[in-house]
C-alpha cells in the first residue's frame, strides 16, 4: 500500500496523539524531515529482524560504584521428615523432603514422576494449565537420576525432582508455543539455558505449563488457567500453569518469568513461595523475548526455602544472554534474622494480614523501619515495556496476525502493541532517565535497610523494582474470604462467578538488595515458620 504525503493536516492531527504542538511555520518547515524519516522507517521495516536478536542498548540494574556481594556459603537446612504413606501427601512435599527420600532410597524418581504425571492428567484439564504432559521425556530423565543415584552419584539438590516450566522457555523436539495461536506449530531445535541446567542437575521436567498469551495475563490458546482455591477465577499471570500446578501439586516445583508481575502475581493468587531474582543472574537464552530490559526468571515453590534450591541450580552468568551478570548466589538457612532491619511504606500496609507480617517480623527481633517514597511518575514507567513489545512482536502488528490472538480487549497485547507506536522516541528516551531517577531513589532506600516488606498489589513496589531490577518474594501470609475475582478487561467475558465467597491465600513481598537474594530468603523463612500457614492445601479432587 502506497504511502500518503504527509500535509499540514497529518502533523497537525499527530500533535492531537502525541501531546504536543507546534506554529503554522514550524509545521510546515518539518514536512520534508518527516518524510525522510517515515522512509527510513520503511527502509528499517523491510528488515526482518530475528526473536532473539537484542537491542544494542543492554539495562544494568547497578549503579554506579555498586560492590558485588561477597561470595558467602549455600547452606540449606536439615529434613528429617519421614516419607508418608499416601500418594497426596507425597506429592505436596516440599522440594528439600523429596529431595531427602530420593537421596535417602525411600522414593525413586520414576515412581515420583509417574505419580506426577498421574496427577497431570487427572486434574490438569480441571486447572486448565498444562501446555504439554512430557511423559515420555520425563520417564527417560527419571530412569537416568535413578540410574545416576544407584551408581554413587548424587547430581544436586534437585535430583529426580519432577518440575513444570513455563512454556516460553525452549525444549528441544517438544512445542513451545508461547501460549499464544500464531506460534503453535512452534517447536525449537534447542534447549533453554535454565532447560539445560536443570537437565544437568538431575531434574526431571513433566510438563510445559500455561502463560497467558505472549507472557500477559492467563488467557491461552488452550483456555483459561484456573486457580485451585476458586477454580471460577483465573490464576492471573502470565506464569499462570506455574503457578497453578504448583500449588495444585502437579510438580515438585516450577519455573516462570517475570517482566512486571508474572511470576508476584499469580504466586498471590495461587498461594506459593515466588523468587523473583536479580534481574541479570538468570540466563534467558531460549527464552521467549517479550522485553529485553526487564525480563526475568525465578522459581515458583510451595515453600520459601525451595525457592533457594532452585535457584542454586539455574543462576550463572551465560555469554549467550546480552544482560547476564556474574554473581554468586549465597543462601545460608542458619544465619540469624535477629538484628536485620526491614523497611516499609504504611501507605502499603493497610491490610490486616500484612500488618500482621510486620508484627511477626518483630517478634523476631527484626528492626522496623519506615520509609519515604518520593512523588514520581513510576507508572509512567509502563510504557517502556510496552515499547519494548511491541519492537518484539513487530511482525504480528504489520502483518495483521495479532488477530490470531483470542484475548482483544482494550489492554489486552493487540491493542496495546498498536498503541506503542504512537509513543515518542523523545519520550521514550526520557521515560528511560526517568528509570535512572528511581533506580536512585531505590539504591537510597537499601543504603539504609536489608529488605523492604509490603503487599504484593499495594503501592507502586513492584513497578518500581521490576525497572530497578531488584529481587523479590513473595510468600503466602495468611487466608481471606474473597468473592471471585475477575479484573475489568482481562478476559472477563470467558470467566464465571458462581457468587459465592471463598477461602483464598493472601500473601506478602519481600524486597532486597541487588544479588543478596539470600537475605529476604532467609527473612521469608523464618516469616513462613512464624505465621505456620504454608502448609494448607487447596480443594481438590484427592
Amino acid at each position: 500500500m502506497s504511502q500518503k504525503p504527509v500535509s499540514d493536516e497529518t502533523i497537525s492531527a499527530a500533535q492531537v496523539v502525541l501531546g504536543i504542538h507546534y506554529t503554522d511555520a514550524e509545521r510546515a518547515q518539518m514536512l520534508d524531515s518527516i518524510e525522510v524519516q517515515l522512509a527510513r522507517a520503511h527502509s528499517r521495516r523491510a528488515v526482518v529482524l530475528a526473536p532473539e536478536l537484542a537491542p544494542a542498548t543492554v539495562f544494568d540494574p547497578r549503579p554506579p560504584g555498586f560492590a558485588m556481594p561477597a561470595a558467602g556459603p549455600f547452606r540449606s537446612s536439615e529434613v528429617t521428615t519421614p516419607l508418608p504413606s499416601r500418594d497426596v501427601d507425597i506429592a505436596f512435599a516440599t522440594v528439600g523432603e523429596l529431595g531427602s527420600w530420593i537421596r535417602s532410597g525411600q522414593l525413586s524418581s520414576e515412581r515420583l514422576t509417574r505419580l506426577y504425571l498421574e496427577r497431570i492428567e487427572r486434574l490438569g484439564p480441571g486447572l486448565e494449565c498444562i501446555a504439554l504432559a512430557t511423559s515420555e521425556l520425563a520417564l527417560r530423565q527419571a530412569r537416568a537420576a535413578d540410574a545416576a543415584l544407584a551408581a554413587g552419584r548424587v547430581m544436586g539438590p534437585l535430583h529426580g525432582i519432577p518440575y513444570g516450566c513455563k512454556d516460553l522457555l525452549d525444549t528441544a523436539g517438544l512445542a513451545t508455543r508461547w501460549g499464544a495461536e500464531p506460534y503453535l506449530d512452534r517447536v525449537p531445535a534447542t534447549d533453554a539455558t535454565v532447560v539445560r541446567l536443570l537437565a544437568e542437575a538431575g531434574a526431571v521436567l513433566v510438563a510445559k505449563t500455561s502463560l497467558g498469551a505472549l507472557a500477559y495475563g492467563d488467557i491461552w490458546h488452550g483456555g483459561v488457567t484456573r486457580n485451585p482455591w476458586n477454580r471460577a477465577e483465573g490464576s492471573s499471570g502470565s506464569s499462570a500453569g506455574s503457578g497453578s500446578g504448583t500449588a495444585a501439586a502437579l510438580f515438585g516445583f516450577a519455573i516462570g518469568t517475570e517482566t512486571l508481575g508474572s511470576i508476584v502475581s499469580p504466586s498471590t493468587r495461587c498461594g506459593i513461595a515466588g523468587l523473583r531474582p536479580t534481574f541479570g543472574r538468570v540466563s534467558r537464552a531460549g527464552a521467549m523475548a517479550l522485553c529485553w530490559s526487564l525480563d526475568k526468571i525465578g522459581p515458583m515453590t510451595r515453600c520459601v526455602e525451595d525457592t533457594a534450591l532452585v535457584m542454586s541450580v539455574i543462576n550463572g552468568f551465560d555469554v549467550a544472554d546480552v544482560a547476564s551478570i556474574s554473581a554468586f548466589f549465597s543462601y545460608d538457612a542458619g544465619a540469624s534474622v535477629t538484628g536485620l532491619r526491614v523497611g516499609y511504606f504504611a501507605a502499603d500496609l493497610d491490610d490486616p494480614i500484612d500488618q500482621a507480617s510486620v508484627d511477626a517480623l518483630r517478634r523476631l527481633d527484626v528492626e522496623m523501619v519506615a520509609l519515604d517514597r518520593p512523588e514520581l511518575p513510576y507508572g509512567a514507567l509502563v510504557d517502556i515495556l510496552y515499547a519494548e513489545a511491541a519492537a518484539a512482536f513487530e511482525e504480528l502488528t504489520l502483518s495483521d496476525r495479532d488477530d490470531l490472538l483470542t484475548w482483544q480487549d482494550e489492554v489486552a497485547w493487540p491493542n496495546r502493541f498498536r498503541a506503542a507506536r504512537f509513543l515518542s522516541a523523545v519520550d521514550f528516551v526520557q521515560l528511560d532517565r526517568l528509570r535512572r531517577r528511581v533506580m536512585q531513589v531505590a539504591d537510597g532506600w537499601f543504603a539504609t535497610v536489608d529488605a523492604i516488606i509490603g503487599g504484593p498489589a499495594a503501592g507502586p513496589m513492584g513497578v518500581i523494582t521490576n525497572f530497578t531490577g531488584h529481587p523479590c518474594l513473595v510468600q503466602r501470609a495468611g487466608f481471606r474470604m474473597s468473592p471471585t475475582r475477575i479484573q475489568r478487561g482481562m478476559g472477563a467475558a470467558l470467566r464465571t462467578d458462581d457468587g459465592v465467597p471463598h477461602h483464598v491465600p493472601h500473601s506478602v513481598c519481600l524486597w532486597g538488595r541487588l544479588f543478596e537474594e539470600g537475605t529476604i530468603l532467609r527473612l521469608g523463612r523464618a516469616l513462613e515458620r512464624v505465621l505456620d500457614v504454608h502448609r494448607d492445601r487447596p480443594p481438590l479432587d484427592d
